[in-house]
């Protein structure tokens, strides 16, 4: 992920949940807010403790991660995007294709797809 750094810091997950835009797929939501910095995206990805155990969270993290890294050379710069998996979506729906779609449809939404 060249053109993105991760967020680490609770205030910055904070930040973007409060004052960021809302978008809503099926499985995903997502918040994003411009940021000062016009050339770098910041990533922050949350999993309640409630959809299962450290395995389950840490496979539908790096599910969410790849996904974006498909669409990272296509986003325009200069935003914080957070991404949270729905509490109430079907654990059986975690799948690459399945979140695929929802961030493709996200994006398309934000209008942050380049054209």
């Amino acid at each position: 992920m060249n053109q993105t750094k991760m967020m680490k810091k609770n205030y910055e997950f904070r930040n973007v949940l409060s004052r960021g835009k809302y978008y809503s797929g099926k499985n995903i939501e997502t918040f994003i807010q411009a940021n000062h910095k016009k050339y770098v995206n910041f990533l922050g990805i949350a999993v309640s403790v409630k959809i299962g155990k450290a395995v389950k969270r840490n496979h539908i993290k790096r599910l969410i991660r790849e996904n974006y890294k498909q669409y990272e050379s296509q986003i325009k710069s200069g935003y914080n995007i957070v991404i949270l998996w729905k509490k109430k979506a079907d654990l059986k729906q975690v799948s690459y294709s399945n979140i695929e779609k929802d961030m493709k449809e996200i994006f398309k939404k934000a209008k942050l797809i380049k054209e």
